[in-house]
């Protein structure tokens, strides 16, 4: 009956949805044309007065009189631009003849947590940013470590990164600006032959270019600091004689087998080749200046944020896992050299070591506490002619950009789980002890001072770590995403985007089969830790609690699921107007932003846990639409792990009493869409000092033994036989 009801429900708003699609009005062509009324010409390309007609690629002259300054064009004109609220992120932008961005403004969103979370300045600042940015030098879109993250915003910051410079890679092609146009293949390439070239020594290799070298010293890096034109950079020039060596860099092309051999050594390339996939390639860079290529940021990042290596379109920045060092240099006669290191270049890069690239390094000056400037070096390679072939022509192969486009939201999500993975590891590590705690609860629960330490310090954990830390909230707004997901074109990396947010509700989904929703809300939710450590904390300042009648406390049960139930029936009329309403919820306040909003939503948030103070987990309890909505599905849960005695409820009402939140019935029946599963029935469930079956039980068992002890002490009496026999015996017989 659930199930045909369920399906039955189901069915109804799949039908509701198809007709609210139907009646749509169906929209042709670019959006850009759409968007253009909210910008003025100047905005996007400087200079320009007015914008001409749209081409059939979306892209709009920005003229000034008849003069075409540049072209502006909308970011989901050109590629998926999917945020993590499932909808599109638009961003017009502005591109130069020279294939330079010259401006860009965020003219459509839905992301939740702009909308009722992170002002909207600080995301159009960020955008304003890339004014100036140098597609043809710099087309590689970035890694995730080098952007300027807006604080509980990264998904979105890093979804309109990767569409903004995708999208003006993409507009730059089909404009066919310089460097940017599909070359047309017309005769002989080149390619790399494995089987040329032979073992050399170190000055033959540096003679004949098979090793490239980049020298700077003291005094040209401190001139070209001083030609920026910031006089605080000659507080900090380098304190050296002006013919040391800053930087002294070597590369060449080691997976080259002839190359290899000669600067690894036999043993030492065989291991490289091991470490190679197909398509792979792999370089050395050798430096013995003053300076480090590497830096130490890639020990905590992960990537080595100093160099990178750059060819045509395609740029990549080697990550610790590419990285190895080279503990001895095989070819003769090569000179010292502090730092030895061997970086592979994966296939999905692109890289043709045929051809000619450059190693782009990236020299940083302090001019302030928080403040640098930065000058760039490149040392180019080329790949010697006797270590390549001519081959005959072939198909042209797409742009590196447009080639990998079908996966690059793969590449976005993947490089975003990279940029997180510690956080990852420690939320993994979480959900595994929660996990343990749940399944061996009658171990976790026997000592009750012991485990209100484990829960205590978990709370601790989730509040701090994966609340005000990792931002991992989830939302009721999460919940609305998807279910609209589920009626719309669902595509996974739009949850992908998110990684704690993905495993907290991959974690949530499998807990609601086995313990309801008490998993998330009784351990994993930070606003419900903070709650419950407010409380605690009130406790012990002797703030006095309340308790409500059990018929009012049961009734005010209903206000979340009402409130769930609304924010989802205003979801399927306007997904942004529930966005908006879900503020509700204080989460992005006391959790996302940590109390740093306007003073309504902070007066909001407040009048919620204020009266947690008195009434332990008071919005929990009763107002929570997140809480709500997980109860609905959790009615499915499979098992019943909590344990109870026949007299539970009657006549011992103990539990009922003591549970913080009220879950259990005056009958005694533990309420699943209530319970937070925090354990504390449990724990009563073997009290030895407290709970009544327990206590009569031990005392039953005292006085057993003691029967039983003095049945043991007492002196054994002689065998005389049966009565009977006794009398036979004294009377002879």
């Amino acid at each position: 009956m659930e199930w045909n009801m369920a399906h039955a429900f189901k069915t109804l708003v799949r039908s509701i949805l198809l007709v609210w699609l139907f009646v749509l009005p169906a929209h042709a062509g670019n959006l850009i044309v759409d968007y253009l009324r909210d910008v003025t010409p100047s905005e996007i390309v400087p200079g320009a007065t007015r914008f001409g007609a749209a081409d059939e690629n979306g892209l709009v002259p920005a003229l000034d009189g008849e003069k075409t300054l540049g072209w502006a064009f909308l970011t989901s004109d050109f590629v998926p631009t999917t945020g993590y609220s499932g909808k599109p992120i638009h961003i017009v932008a502005g591109i130069s003849p020279e294939a330079v961005l010259t401006g860009a403004k965020l003219v459509k969103h839905s992301e939740p947590i702009v909308l009722v979370g992170i002002p909207e300045d600080d995301i159009r600042r960020v955008i304003a940013h890339y004014s100036g940015f140098d597609l043809r030098k710099d087309a590689a879109r970035r890694d995730p470590e080098d952007l300027e993250i807006v604080s509980g915003a990264t998904v979105t910051i890093m979804v309109i990164d990767d569409s903004i410079l995708r999208a003006g890679i993409k507009a730059a092609q089909a404009l066919g600006l310089d460097g940017f146009s599909a070359p047309k293949e017309t005769g002989p390439r080149r390619e790399i032959d494995r089987a040329a070239g032979a073992i050399g020594d170190w000055p033959t290799l540096a003679g004949d270019g098979t090793l490239r070298r980049l020298t700077l010293d003291v005094a040209t890096v401190n001139a070209d600091f001083a030609a920026l034109g910031d006089a605080r950079t000659a507080k900090h020039a380098e304190p050296a004689p002006d013919d040391d060596a800053f930087a002294d860099i070597w590369t060449a092309l080691v997976s080259q087998p002839a190359i290899g051999r000669s600067l690894l050594g036999e043993a030492a390339y065989g291991n490289l080749t091991k470490r190679l996939k197909p398509g792979d390639e792999a370089i050395a860079v050798f430096n013995a200046g003053r300076w480090s290529f590497k830096g130490s940021g890639y020990v905590r990042g992960g990537i080595f944020d100093r160099f990178q290596l750059i060819q045509g379109e395609i740029s990549h920045r080697f990550r610790d896992r590419q990285h190895a060092r080279i503990v001895h240099i095989a070819a003769g006669d090569a000179p010292e050299f502090p730092e030895m290191d061997l970086f592979i270049v994966p296939a999905e890069a692109g890289f043709d070591p045929a051809a000619p690239f450059r190693l782009q390094f990236l020299v940083s000056r302090a001019v302030g506490p928080i403040e640098k400037v930065f000058l760039t070096y490149d040392l180019g390679y080329e790949l010697p002619e006797p270590y390549t072939r001519t081959v005959a022509a072939a198909p042209v192969a797409e742009p590196a950009a447009t080639r990998a486009e079908p996966g690059a939201r793969d590449a976005l999500w993947i490089r975003i789980w990279e940029a997180k993975r510690g956080q990852v590891l420690i939320l993994s590590a979480a959900l595994a002890l929660l996990s343990g705690i749940f399944f061996f609860q009658n171990f976790a629960t026997l000592n009750a001072r012991r485990f209100a330490l484990l829960r205590n310090g978990y709370l601790i954990f989730t509040l701090v770590f994966v609340g005000w830390i990792a931002n991992a909230q989830l939302s009721v707004v999460n919940v609305l995403a998807v279910a609209n997901a589920l009626f719309s074109e669902f595509k996974w990396d739009t949850f992908l985007m998110d990684p704690l947010i993905f495993i907290l509700w991959f974690a949530v989904a499998a807990a609601l089969l086995f313990w309801a929703r008490g998993a998330y809300c009784g351990w994993l939710c930070p606003f419900g830790a903070l709650q419950e450590l407010s409380n605690k904390l009130a406790r012990r300042l002797g703030v006095p609690q309340i308790t409500l009648p059990w018929g009012l406390h049961e009734r005010l049960w209903a206000v979340k699921y009402i409130l769930f139930l609304g924010l989802f029936g205003l979801s399927l009329y306007s997904f942004e107007l529930a966005e908006k309403f879900a503020e509700v919820e204080p989460f992005k306040t006391a959790i996302i932003l940590k109390f740093a909003r306007p003073l309504p939503f902070v007066l909001i948030a407040l009048g919620f846990l204020l009266p947690g103070l008195f009434i332990e987990r008071f919005y929990c309890r009763y107002v929570c639409p997140l809480g709500g909505g997980l109860a609905i599905p959790a009615r499915l849960h499979m098992f019943r792990w909590l344990r109870r005695y026949k007299e539970c409820g009657n006549p011992c009402q103990l539990c009922a009493t003591d549970c913080p939140v009220k879950a259990i019935h005056p009958t005694g029946e533990i309420n699943p869409n209530e319970c937070i599963s925090c354990l504390n029935c449990q724990v009563l469930y073997q009290d030895h000092a407290r709970c009544p079956v327990v206590i009569k039980r031990d005392k039953r068992r005292a006085k057993d033994a003691v029967s039983a002890a003095a049945l043991a002490a007492a002196p054994e009496r002689p065998d005389f036989g049966h009565p009977n026999q006794v009398s036979k015996r004294n009377k002879g017989e």
